[in-house]
């Protein structure tokens, strides 16, 4: 879980990434999910469009795509979802969300 303060961190890093991909109207495949799970992986924190014929509100599915990619929703702006996890590599420079 994360506290208001990491929160914040990751808010200011995410506003200049471009989206990685893009939910629509076939909602959250596998496909997706091992892409967006590398992208986490390789990057730590990755923006996710959800397009206006996406099947559910923008919220609960980029709630669901954190859940499922075992990650942190970090805020849902508009139809743009921000997801954070750590990633597991070794000699990797992780985000400091600690400020």
């Amino acid at each position: 879980m994360l506290t208001s303060k990491q929160r914040s961190v990751l808010k200011s890093l995410a506003a200049n990434l471009s989206p990685v991909g893009q939910v629509g109207k076939e909602g959250i495949g596998e496909n997706m999910l091992k892409s967006f799970s590398d992208c986490l992986e390789a990057r730590e924190l990755i923006k996710v469009n959800i397009l206006e014929n996406a099947d559910g509100a923008p919220r609960e599915i980029g709630e669901e795509l954190a859940s499922r990619l075992n990650a942190e929703c970090v805020i849902v702006i508009g139809r743009k979802a921000v997801l954070y996890r750590r990633s597991s590599r070794k000699n990797f420079d992780h985000i400091n969300i600690n400020g």
